[in-house]
């Protein structure tokens, strides 16, 4: 006998949650607020929406359906499964979050603060929920397939993300390693590995081209192409090269195509790969240790 669908609702701590747990109450921490030009009224407000748009999505449910909610704190340590439909309320990068533990379950954005959001990955709104919940569920539900980047260590160690993987120095250190592909045509593209010197390597998505990614892009004026969220390339960015007698900068940027990688050997004693800016969750890797960034076969099915 199968299992009822159940709905998972994603959900962070509010600014105002946070704030009150740091100052005991609404009267402190709007003194805290006012003393750096702020108002608590505001803050409070945007804790009011997130929390109605959550009860409006919980009261959409069906009732032959179960469901459940987990913070963000706690998305490492909860058990997503197989009949789960994932309903991220909240900002895209919570999107970005939840995605590195699914395995395919679909995945609906409820935008809970129209207007402060970029809307690329939370594209609906809470009233929506009622009928996209069944939708999601059903045999013709239209969902965007949207690449993923993983990192893999020579140990086994494997990390996702949805919009890019950092590897570098954990601090303002230098991040010292060898930087070369494989794969598919890749001595047709790069004859021989580089030694290099920076402060760190971004591999990305095509989600990721809308936010750190892009930034580098755009300070550089690159003339790459970036993927778009459904292409199965990756874009690649060294940040801040240093030339030396003993270290190279010709290999700064590039697109990894489907079935190649980055392959990057460290020199350093300590570097770090985390994804999607979650510092607490990443690989911790020492010199001589090899990862190799490329596309994962998983892939985020987002609810159109």
């Amino acid at each position: 006998m199968s299992l009822a669908p159940r709905a998972v609702l994603v959900h962070r701590t509010t600014e105002y949650e946070e704030l009150l747990a740091r100052h005991g109450t609404h009267g402190q921490a709007a003194f805290f607020l006012s003393a750096r030009g702020r108002s608590v009224e505001a803050v409070r407000e945007r804790h009011e929406r997130v929390h109605r748009a959550l009860a409006e999505v919980a009261g959409a449910v069906p009732l032959s359906w179960r469901q459940t909610r987990v913070e963000r704190a706690d998305l490492d340590r909860f058990l997503f499964g197989p009949e789960d439909v994932v309903v991220v309320v909240g900002q895209d990068g919570l999107v970005a979050n939840a995605a590195k533990y699914l395995t395919g379950q679909p995945v609906i954005g409820i935008d809970a603060d129209p207007g402060r959001n970029a809307g690329v990955l939370v594209r609906h709104r809470a009233a929506q929920a009622r009928r996209l919940l069944p939708y999601a569920v059903g045999a013709g539900a239209a969902v965007d397939e949207l690449t993923m980047v993983e990192a893999v260590t020579d140990d086994a160690q494997r990390l996702l993300a949805l919009n890019e993987i950092y590897v570098g120095p954990p601090g303002h250190q230098t991040a010292r390693y060898t930087l070369g592909l494989d794969g598919p045509r890749a001595q047709d593209q790069a004859r021989e590995s580089e030694p290099q010197a920076s402060s760190g390597v971004l591999v990305g998505t095509g989600t990721g081209a809308t936010g750190w990614l892009r930034s580098l892009w755009e300070q550089r004026s690159s003339a790459l192409v970036l993927p778009a969220p459904a292409d199965a390339r990756l874009a690649w960015f060294v940040r801040e090269a240093w030339p030396s007698p003993t270290t190279g900068t010709s290999r700064v940027e590039g697109l990894l195509d489907a079935g190649q990688g980055l392959r990057l050997t460290v020199e350093s004693d300590r570097l770090v790969a985390f994804g999607d800016g979650v510092e607490s969750d990443a690989l911790h890797l020492t010199w001589g240790q090899t990862v190799r960034l490329a596309a994962a076969e998983a892939r985020l099915r987002l609810v159109g």
